[in-house]
């Protein structure tokens, strides 16, 4: 097949067309906390950038690498605002890429508020379940003003951005408004530009009405209120749809709610609530997976490696559920003496949020279970788990290219794009153990192995069905899981998205 007739070209081909179809009158502008580039202060004063971190940016700049559009962004670090500065208002292009930014400064105490005791420490929290209710949150004065004097202004200040932006188009722009640290701006973007086609996407799971109930009514109420300003409210999965449709139903009152064609009718307003599972860049992991880099650092890995190979990759943080995962190991080992010596853990772990006390604890309590499984198994040929802590890409899909099992059980997950890129650019027919609470379950769970992630001795079963997999099965299920993620890949995942948001303009949705 020539490079014309790949199916990544026609996939290209056909979100370049669609774009052009979309954007010949009208703009788009995308709006998020975290931009596609972060600037940093050298020693001597200068500017450095680079990609911006996270994978809500990795995915939305591999799906839009071609398609024209702004991105409105908040200026995180010191060099960021520097960045700002220098560009008097003028738009700052990305490298390679048809994105343009513009950094929004707010003052450095607003953005503590809004990003370090409102977004991450408690709606992060809340939206994964994750609150040790009994104890926690205790929602005190701080939260309090976090809300007024930093979630409210920073989303007023990207909403003004917006609307400064789009105040000289003939035409109103399509806007797409990225996650929770943005609720707020839908409805500001609506009352500054009326006309404007807007889609808020959540990356991360949305609770049902009652988990919502943690935070005070006000809050929640205006949250729902103001995200429901969009035309379209994008989710991970049909769960989360059907909970957002719940919410609506219990917390705004006169509110009209169709679950047949998933619509909310608020303030004579109609919004379309739509499930959107983001994914990978296929074709370009695939490329990436056969480097020079990564294949050093598989060549390295194969050192460590006797026999078979379960890999886990992770953020340090406790919705992956890291010290269950290897409690449930530690017990396959204890159970089956056959796997001792012959079966090794790769455990890649990524630093998340230390400055955070809870993520910190944490930490220290996977490396407690670490040491405890190479001391009360390990010998001096053979350690049961090997340790990666380091934000490393490229050795962590080595290790994916690598597993006969790849374990993935976080607590809860928006998606989890691990358990998507490891079945994608593995190299040996491995399986796929994948927590039940993951928003990849949904599209994933015919061909993977399904476990609670919170039962231990469902986990070893699993493990131990994973290992023990006839090769022709083993093949079945991982060709099956590649072709789906090739075929629902991150250009996939826009070009609905950019569809829905031309229907709805022309009231088709």
């Amino acid at each position: 097949m020539s490079e014309a007739e790949t199916p990544r070209t026609s996939k290209l081909q056909r979100l370049e067309a669609l774009s052009q179809q979309m954007l010949a009158e009208r703009r788009l502008l995308i709006a998020s906390n975290r931009g596609p580039l972060e600037f940093s202060l050298e020693d001597d004063g200068s500017l450095t950038s680079k990609r911006g971190g996270g994978g809500m940016v990795t995915a939305l700049m591999s799906a839009t690498r071609f398609v024209p559009a702004v991105w409105i962004a908040t200026a995180m670090t010191d060099g960021d605002r520097r960045a700002a500065e220098e560009a008097k208002g003028a738009l700052i292009q990305v490298p390679d890429n048809e994105i343009s930014v513009r950094f929004v400064v707010v003052p450095r105490n607003v953005y503590q508020r809004h990003y370090y005791v409102f977004c991450n420490p408690l709606l992060w929290f809340l939206q994964h379940y994750m609150w040790n209710t009994p104890r926690t949150p205790n929602i005190g004065r701080a939260v309090y003003e976090a809300w007024e004097n930093g979630y409210i202004p920073v989303n007023q200040a990207i909403a003004d951005a917006i609307a400064s932006e789009a105040q000289n188009d003939e035409r109103p722009p399509y806007v797409l408004l990225q996650d929770y640290h943005l609720y707020l701006a839908t409805a500001q973007v609506r009352e500054k530009v009326p006309q404007a086609t807007i889609l808020h996407f959540t990356h991360i799971p949305w609770p049902g009405p009652r988990y919502w109930g943690i935070i005070p009514e006000f809050m929640r109420k205006t949250i729902l209120t103001d995200i429901c300003a969009a035309d379209i409210v994008g989710l991970q999965t049909n769960s989360d749809v059907l909970n957002f449709l719940h919410c609506c139903e219990s917390m705004l009152k006169g509110a009209i709610i169709n679950f047949q064609l998933r619509h909310v009718t608020f303030n004579g307003h109609t919004t379309a609530i739509c499930n959107y599972p983001i994914s990978v860049d296929a074709p370009g992991l695939l490329q990436f997976a056969q480097s020079d880099e990564v294949k050093h650092y598989a060549d390295q890995l194969h050192t460590r490696l006797s026999g078979r190979t379960i890999v886990r990759v992770d953020r340090s943080e406790p919705s992956k559920n890291v010290v269950r995962g290897l409690r449930s190991f530690e017990l396959l080992l204890d159970r089956y003496p056959e796997y001792r010596g012959e079966v090794t853990l790769l455990q890649f772990l990524v630093p998340s949020r230390s400055e955070l006390g809870v993520y910190q604890t944490y930490t220290d309590e996977i490396f407690e279970a670490i040491d405890s499984i190479n001391d009360g198994y390990g010998n001096n040929e053979w350690q049961p788990v090997h340790t990666f802590y380091e934000n490393n890409y490229a050795q962590a899909i080595a290790g994916m290219c690598l597993y006969d099992v790849l374990f993935v059980n976080p607590l809860i997950d928006g998606m989890n794009l691990v358990s998507k890129e490891g079945p994608l650019v593995n190299e040996r027919d491995g399986v796929l153990v994948l927590s039940e609470l993951a928003g990849s379950y949904e599209q994933l769970s015919e061909y993977a192995l399904g476990v609670t992630p919170t039962d231990l001795e469902g986990s070893v079963r699993a493990l131990r069905q994973a290992l023990e997999m006839p090769p022709d099965e083993r093949r079945l299920r991982a060709s099956a899981l590649k072709r789906m993620v090739q075929e629902e890949d991150i250009i996939f995942w826009l070009e609905r998205q950019l569809r829905d948001l031309m229907a709805v303009s022309k009231g088709a949705l």
